[in-house]
């Protein structure tokens, strides 16, 4: 059986998931592919709600967008397979890595 949590997570999830695909097929592809990372900004954030939930998985998503600006980092930065150990749901900045380098 699903816990609590993954049972209310789900519907957050789900929109998030359809609202960053839209954004993907039109804006994205209106303004032009500009991330300086691989995978983009949007599919790192898509990837990370789907692996670990709305609330965790957004937090690293905007991690994830703070660090792609102009002096920020650049190159290969897959989603983390687990959360840090650290990030607790209180302190929600800790699920994002916001500078360059290892968490």
């Amino acid at each position: 059986m699903k816990s609590f949590w993954a049972i209310v997570d789900l519907p957050f999830k789900w929109t998030a998931y359809v609202l960053i695909q839209f954004y993907r097929y039109t804006f994205s592809a209106i303004v032009g592919r500009t991330c300086r990372h691989a995978p983009s900004c949007s599919e790192f954030t898509r990837d990370a709600i789907l692996r670990h939930g709305f609330w965790p998985g957004g937090w690293m998503g905007a991690a994830r967008i703070w660090r792609c600006r102009p002096g920020g980092t650049h190159g290969y930065d897959p989603v983390p397979e687990a959360k840090p150990e650290r990030a607790r749901w209180y302190l929600p900045w800790r699920y994002g890595r916001w500078r360059g380098g290892e968490l």
